[in-house]
Order: C-alpha cells, then structure tokens, then sequence
C-alpha cells in the first residue's frame, strides 16, 4: 500500500511551494460517477435522495465498506510557513467561520435568551443569498452574493463597505486573527476562485480554482482548508495564498472540511468521508457511507466525527473511523452540536439525536425542508434553521418546542449569532418590477426591540377590492426621538416600495397601489428612524373575491366538457 507524491515547484506566488497526494486504494468505478454522460450537475447539490431522478439514483449508490482503510504518513512537508509569515489562526471573536469553529459545531457561547424574535433590520442586495456569514470582533457581519459582491455591515445594519469578487458567492467566510478575509466563489471569470480581503475591503491575495461550493476553514495553525469542487480536489494553502498541500478525490466535493487537532475530516460525492492529515495532506482513513457526503462534517468534544450521507444516514465515526452508530434521518442539512452534545440533522424533520447511542431524544416536524438553512444554536440550546420551500425561519427551544417564526423567503443560509444575542439569516426571493420578475436577496437581524425605535406603522385602507384598480392607504408612524423617518412596505404580491422618506414624524403618508389578480394578501410596513432604528412590522390584510360571473364560465366550461354533469345539475335543480 502506497502514497505517491508530488512536489510542485512553480515561480507563481500562488502555487509556489506544496505536493499533490493521491492513493490508488480502494479504487471506485470512475465510470459510475461519469455525471456528464449521465446526471445533470444540478442534482450535485440534492440534500435529499428523492430530490434525484429514480432512474439514474443506482449511478449514486454503493454498498457500505465498514472495512475502512488506514493510511500512516511516510514523509513530512518541508514548512515554508516561517519563511513567509507568522501563524494567523481564526480570529477569537463571536463568529469566525463557518459553523463558528473548526469543529463545525455550529454552537456558540453567546445566549440569545432575550431574543424575542424581532426583525431588528434588513439589508437588501441584488440575486441570490446563500451560504452563511462570519462576525469579526468589532461585530462587522461578513456575506455574499450571487451579484458577485462580498459586503461587510456595521451591526446596525448599515454598509461599511463591498467589493467584487468576480463570482458568484454560495459559502461562508473566514475570518483569521489579524482580519483577513477568505472567501470561495462559483461560476467566477477570471479563473481565480479564493479570495483573501483586507479588512478595508481592499484585495490581499487570490488563488486559482474553479468553483468552491466549500466553505474556507482556518486551522489554529493558520493553514486554510478548502476544497475545489471541479478539481477534486482538498486544498491546504499558507495564509500569503501559497499551496501547502492538495489532496485527490474521486468526485466533486460540496463539503466544508472540518479540523480537530492534527486531522481534517471532509466528506465527496465518492461517498467517502476522508481523514487527512493536517501537516501534509496525506490519508489517515476513509470511510465508505455508500452515498453522497454532500453537506459538512461536526465534531464532537470527544472527538467523534458526524456525517450525514445522502442516504438518509448521520453517521457516527470514532476518531480512528470505526461506525459506532448510525440513524435514518432522511438526509438533509449539515448536521449541528447542541451545547451538551446533542446531534441536530434532518430534512422535513428535524431530529435531536443523543451522541451516546444515537437515539432520538425528540423530532420536530418541519414546516418545509432544511436544505443549506442548517441549525446553529445558542449557550443554552435554542436552535435557529430556515426553510428552503416554505421561506420560514424558525426558533425552537431546546426541548423541540417552537418559540417563533418568521417568513423571510427562501432561505438556504446557515444562520449564525452574535454576541449580544442577534441572530443573523440570508434569504431570497422573486420581486415583481411591473414588466417582470428579479431575484432579490436579503441579509436579516433578529433580536430584540430599541425601545426609541419608531411605532409599528398604522395602515388604513380598503381591505375588499378588485383587481387591476388603484386604491389608496395611509400609514403613520412616531419617533420617541422625534427623528424623520423611512417607510418600506411590501404590498404583499412580490412588489414593494423600497426605502422611501423622509418624512416628519407623525406625518401621515398615503400611497396608492393596484394588485394584478384575484386573492388574499397582507400589506406589511416597516419604519426606520434617521438613526437607524427600525420599528416593528405594521400589517393590514387584504382580500379580492372571485368574481360570480367567472366563477359561473368556468362551471359551464366543466359542465360543457363532461355531459354528465350537466344531467346531474338539472336532477339536482328540479
């Protein structure tokens, strides 16, 4: 059983120093994963096994090796590290990374106990939010976009600065100690995929790739792990953008690794979750699940590594990458670690696992389907997760009884907490411009009211009406501080007004607006003050009857096409 290396020496900054490990172990049919003969790449990120077509399902699907393979490392990287400069480990500060550590626990130990379920604010970008977000210690909150566009905001929701990124962002960033920011993009132009920023918002570095649906983590070292999904490849790089090591896989790779002591653990579409060695990158195990390991890695305090496949499993992998249990969770999102321990995973059903034997302590049934939307949770337990189809984003005790909700739209975000409790989550959603559809993306702040917001807004207004006719209403709201104020509101049929103000405090502002069909919509208003400070949502639901005359067309239409029911009607009139 052999290693093979590969020492690449290049005058290119960016790959300068490094090697290429690749074993030849337990070779997989390539010709089964030929996915552009036979799977359209899309089903790459199913979360679920019926999200694939029944027919090319048995391309995906492998028996279970519970015969794992050890590999011990037979040679050591020269470290280059020193020769170019000192170690930058995460940053101490409330959210760092993705799932908030190397461990991707997605636990912090920040409580959100007064955290009532107020949307404190919003912030508006063009095209999709996915991914997650990080919080550098002076609570500068870090995302993406599908608009190319990396942003950072203040706390108070405003915007500190952006910069291009040349390509689409689906990850989180990574934060290390002195600042710097590492982030992963698709679909890019430039065939660079990794990015480093400064914290002005400025470019450090960047490195070669082609699409990171991986999120960057930063080993206490200051060595960056990710992984190139159309290479195959697992990545180490120094923190100036050199190569340290890259490791081969058999497929695409969706997984973000995750590093506990000396060992990064990541999972493939090969169906493999992989342990490396963090020093050089060479193969410690691997572990066949017999499916897809598209979502990321946890670690438990006791150093057990879980994975969920795409066989509906979470999986429990002792450190040495013997089974010690597994249990059906139907699939679904990067599975969580609760502050004692408890496994949270799921899909439509989110279950609360106990690290011990893998029982189900308790289920909660999701209203939808946590596809990237996966569950952080707070110092005393309570999970936040978002919904994929139904656009809900959930609060639950940590017994599984559900605190509060809020729709948002699609959320395939992880969401992630700050240190005084606000918890922060991204989704999306169509916006109606009056000649077409736009895809928006939101960044949202939930927790607790400023009692010098502005009042939730009054709206009057006709609450019966008709389509295609303009209607007037009225909103009003005060500032305790007497400060201008800012109206937004959502007319509840994917239009809105945007930002519009200033006006005087207690002024009353009317607006007109007409809906394009027939149905029940809820007009929603928010407020914010020349201080940033944002009031509660003010609703007004709205209804339009059917109209009697369609109504009867469309009966007759039935009755014209289907005899019997017309001798049926004239037996039942007589």
């Amino acid at each position: 059983m052999g290693i093979v290396v590969f020492f690449i020496v290049s005058t290119m900054s960016v790959i300068a120093f490094g090697n290429d490990v690749k074993t030849f172990d337990d070779k997989i049919n390539i010709e089964d994963f030929n996915f552009e003969k036979d799977i359209h790449p899309e089903y790459y990120e199913a979360y679920n096994i019926d999200e694939i077509p029944k027919n090319i399902q048995h391309y995906i699907t492998n028996n279970e090796n519970r015969k794992i393979i050890q590999y011990t490392p037979n040679f050591d990287v020269i470290d280059y590290e020193k020769k170019f400069e000192p170690l930058n480990g995460p940053m101490n500060s409330p959210w760092p990374m993705f799932k908030n550590n190397a461990l991707n626990t997605g636990c912090t130990i920040y409580s959100t106990f007064n955290n009532p379920g107020f949307e404190k604010w919003f912030f508006n970008v063009e095209n999709f939010v996915q991914g997650s977000a990080s919080i550098d210690k002076n609570g500068i909150i870090y995302f993406g976009s599908w608009n190319n566009n990396l942003y950072a905001m203040n706390p108070d929701g405003s915007l500190k600065w952006m910069i291009d990124i040349n390509g689409n962002v689906e990850t989180s960033p990574a934060i290390d100690e002195n600042g710097i920011i590492y982030i992963g993009t698709t679909s890019g132009n430039d065939n660079y995929a990794l990015y480093a920023i400064n914290p002005d918002g400025t470019l450090k570095w960047r490195y070669p790739g082609t699409n990171l649906w991986s999120s960057p983590v930063i080993a206490n070292d200051g060595t960056i792990i990710f992984a190139d999904a159309d290479n195959w490849k697992i990545k180490a790089l120094y923190p100036n953008g050199t190569l340290k090591w890259s490791y081969k896989t058999n497929h695409v790779i969706y997984s973000s690794p995750a590093i506990n002591d000396d060992t990064v653990y990541i999972g493939c579409h090969d169906n493999f979750l992989y342990s490396l060695w963090l020093n050089n990158g060479s193969l410690k195990w691997k572990y066949n699940t017999g499916n897809w390991i598209r979502v990321s890695p946890c670690i438990g305090n006791d150093g057990t590594i879980y994975a969920v496949s795409l066989n509906g499993y979470l999986y429990a992998i002792s450190p040495e990458g013997i089974l010690k249990w597994k249990v059906d969770v139907g699939a679904g999102t990067h599975p969580s670690i609760g502050p004692d321990g408890t496994i949270f995973a799921g899909y439509n059903t989110l279950y609360a696992i106990n690290p011990v034997d893998g029982s189900v302590k308790w289920t909660y049934n999701v209203p939808g389907k946590i596809r990237g939307g996966m569950p952080c949770i707070s110092s005393e337990g309570n999970i936040y997760f978002g919904t994929s189809d139904t656009g809900l984003f959930v609060a639950l005790s940590s017994e599984g009884l559900e605190k509060w909700r809020s729709w948002i739209g699609v959320c395939e975000f992880a969401p992630i907490i700050n240190n005084d409790g606000t918890v922060y989550v991204g989704s999306s959603h169509d916006e109606w411009t009056g000649s077409g559809y736009i895809l928006e993306g939101f960044l949202h702040a939930f927790g607790e009211l400023d009692l010098n917001a502005p009042s939730e807004p009054e709206i009057n207004g006709p609450t019966n009406r008709k389509p295609k006719t303009s209607y007037e209403y009225s909103f009003k709201s005060t500032s305790p501080l007497g400060n201008n104020i800012y109206y937004y509101v959502d007319w509840g049929d994917d239009m809105n007004t945007g930002w519009i103000g200033p006006y005087s405090s207690g002024e009353k502002v009317t607006l007109s607006h007409s809906w394009r069909e027939n149905g029940a919509f809820t007009i929603r208003a928010k407020v914010k003050d020349t201080d940033n400070l944002w009031g509660p949502w003010g609703i007004l639901d709205v209804t339009m009857p059917r109209n009697k005359a369609t109504n009867n067309i469309l009966l007759w239409r039935l009755v014209e096409r289907f005899p019997l029911l017309q001798k049926l009607s004239i037996f039942l009139t007589i």
